[in-house]
């Protein structure tokens, strides 16, 4: 298991991760989502021992990695965004180099590359030079590297980033054979990405996390929740006086405009994520049933990933432009006083002078 506490990381005035807390439990595969500059890479690094925090601690199953990083880095298997290749190696050559750094027992080191390279598909290719090999088999030797020794965590920084689409389904399933062992955290911008392979997911905007939850419960928590889509037979006038007949909270924010075929209305419903006694579907179809507006087509709308990844985001940065804003005021009134206080002082010392 793996705590992260009020983990703080500063680059002078800038502040790249912000007391930020989360606890990874195992056999899971979590996904660390955010834009660019987010804060993802930086707390990986420092999750993986290879930058220091300025404030906080990691927990690695029970050993903080700045004061025991040799048994908490033990349990980490960690490929950065760009591999750390040596090109002029065979792939052998450059695990059983890795298996060396790792400490790995010469009795057991065979077996555990000879274990890595099976379990990324790397038997073709093990005795060619790594400079030779496509971008997508210098990425599996990376995790090869990562999985040496069969860590209880893998760690993967954008582990698909400048891929083609088969090397990316590639990699996610390699992703997913590594979950049956492994915990994973796997950091990524690529919203698809995310959903495709992460049990559990933890945003991160402007080095906060914003949320963390798995992707379906993510998506019921959006704001807008739902949304219902009812295309039915007659003109606007009828559909809204069908709507106005009933109380209910979704048909007064329907929004309503003219269908695509002639004759037809197109209505939506927004539903928010609120546990209610009825199903709004069943309330549209006998409401329109009872008034004999036939529905051609009805359709139910889940909020996606990329909705509440835009939201969450959103969020967070108007309100540390918001912050912004305070601040800037706060200096501009400073500033003000301070030159009000100089001007006030200097009219008392020509006041004196001229005494």
């Amino acid at each position: 298991m793996i705590e992260v506490k009020n983990l703080v990381k500063k680059y002078g005035n800038h502040i790249a991760v912000d007391h930020l807390s989360f606890t990874v439990q195992d056999g899971q595969i979590y996904g660390f989502l955010g834009p660019n500059g987010a804060g993802k890479s930086t707390t990986m690094n420092i999750m993986t021992g290879y930058i220091g925090a300025t404030e906080g601690e990691v927990i690695i199953n029970g050993h903080n990695i700045l004061t025991e990083p040799e048994k908490a880095k033990r349990s980490i298997g960690y490929l950065p965004e760009i591999p750390p290749l040596y090109v002029d190696m065979t792939v052998l050559e450059y695990l059983t180099f890795a298996a060396e750094l790792k400490k790995i027992k010469a009795s057991e080191r065979k077996q555990a590359i000879e274990q890595s390279i099976q379990l990324t598909k790397l038997d073709d290719v093990k005795h060619r030079l790594i400079k030779n090999l496509s971008k997508g088999y210098k990425q599996r030797v990376g995790l090869a590297q990562a999985v040496l020794g069969m860590p209880d965590v893998i760690v993967l920084d954008e582990p698909t980033v400048g891929l083609d689409p088969i090397q990316i389904i590639e990699i996610r399933d390699l992703i997913r054979e590594l979950a049956k062992r492994h915990t994973v955290i796997l950091s990524s911008h690529i919203l698809s990405e995310v959903s495709a392979v992460c049990d559990h997911i933890m945003i991160i905007s402007h080095g906060k996390l914003v949320a963390s939850d798995t992707p379906d419960n993510l998506m019921q928590m959006m704001k807008g929740g739902h949304t219902l889509e009812v295309v039915v037979k007659g003109d606007k006038q009828q559909v809204r006086a069908v709507l106005d007949s009933y109380d209910y909270e979704e048909l007064e924010h329907a929004d309503i405009c003219d269908g695509e075929e002639d004759g037809t209305t197109a209505v939506s419903f927004p539903i928010g994520a609120e546990q209610r006694d009825y199903d709004i579907r069943e309330v549209v179809f006998y409401a329109f049933a009872q008034n004999r507006c036939p529905i051609v087509m009805m359709q139910l709308k889940k909020a996606s990933l990329e909705q509440v990844f835009m939201e969450l985001t959103m969020d967070e940065a108007k309100e540390n432009d918001k912050n912004n804003d305070i601040r800037e005021e706060a200096e501009q009134k400073a500033e003000r006083l301070l030159e009000e206080d100089e001007k006030s002082e200097q009219e008392d010392q020509e006041n004196e002078s001229d005494l």
